[in-house]
């Protein structure tokens, strides 16, 4: 019984001294680490208006539409959401449909016609009609934003050339080269929009 209780008691010690440890102490450290070396993205990568007000995340998508959810034409749109009521960082989650599902195939075939109606006939990239998997995706292919440029353009009163120039200076390589494919943050595209 006495060896069974030293046992019992060594277990728990351990177990306290391990969570301490590594529970709470290794938490902390990475914490402070990721503080001290990249505290842009620690933070959540969070965009702030010149007044210091939160404008948005890099790495969450948003939309520009009014208040009824139209698309407001003055600004580049992005990927479609299926998080919750669209871009809820509390609901992320594809579709989970797959490529032959009737609500799928309908929901695509919606937003194809609201972008034929938006930026006009042509071939529309995929991004621009389906969800990411996680339905936050913040970026857009370099394809889409280039769609959208001649509609932003006008709604602006300003030239395409110059609108394709500032979508160019917004693409973003492949990570290290050859992972994924190159893309455009539609936030920080607005945001330099609103600037010029």
């Amino acid at each position: 019984m006495r060896t069974t209780l030293r046992t019992a008691g060594v277990a728990v010690r351990a177990m306290l001294v391990f969570t301490a440890l590594l529970g709470v102490g290794y938490m902390l450290i990475i914490t402070a680490v990721g503080q001290v070396a990249l505290p842009f993205p620690a933070n959540g990568s969070l965009v702030r208006s010149a007044d210091g007000q939160v404008a948005g995340s890099q790495l969450i998508g948003q939309s520009f539409t009014d208040a009824d959810g139209a698309a407001l034409p003055e600004y580049f749109q992005s990927r479609p959401s299926a998080a919750g009521d669209g871009y809820d960082s509390a609901a992320s989650s594809g579709s989970n449909l797959g490529p032959e599902n009737d609500d799928l195939i309908s929901s695509i075939e919606e937003r194809q016609a609201e972008s034929r109606e938006l930026d006009g006939s042509g071939s529309i990239p995929a991004d621009a009609v389906t969800a990411s998997g996680s339905g936050l995706d913040p970026d857009i292919s370099v394809a889409n934003a280039e769609r959208q440029a001649a509609r932003v353009a006008e709604a602006r009163g300003i030239p395409v050339s110059d609108l394709e120039a500032l979508v160019q200076q917004h693409v973003q390589s492949r990570d290290l080269g050859f992972l994924g494919e190159a893309r455009v943050n539609v936030l920080e595209l607005n945001r330099a929009l609103d600037a010029l």
